[in-house]
């Protein structure tokens, strides 16, 4: 795994722990399952909203809040970011078309 999803993933782990009052991320866990699934939906929009129009920095930066928002909602589901990027690497071994049909069924 990247050293940024690592560090990432810690500080994601040692904020959730902190008072929701001094902390995003530990709010979020407070609020609970709805409330992350919320943002991380915000946060996708957001991205394909940036992808339309033609300033590359905003893609970059909308989509970074989507990475974040999206390994807070791992976290709080005890899902390791390795386990992603292990699928990302088993989808290595086959055609996104083979892929994409493997999954109809």
């Amino acid at each position: 795994m990247s050293d940024v999803l690592k560090k990432l993933s810690k500080v994601i782990e040692e904020r959730s722990q902190l008072d929701s009052k001094e902390s995003y991320v530990a709010s979020l866990f407070e609020a609970g399952l709805d409330q992350i699934l919320k943002k991380v939906g915000e946060e996708a929009v957001e991205v394909v909203l940036a992808g339309k129009n033609e300033d590359d920095y905003q893609v970059v930066y909308e989509t970074a809040d989507l990475w974040f928002h999206s390994m807070v909602l791992l976290k709080y589901r005890g899902i390791e970011p390795s386990d992603v990027l292990s699928e990302l690497e088993r989808r290595f071994e086959r055609s996104g078309l083979e892929e994409k049909a493997s999954r109809k069924s």
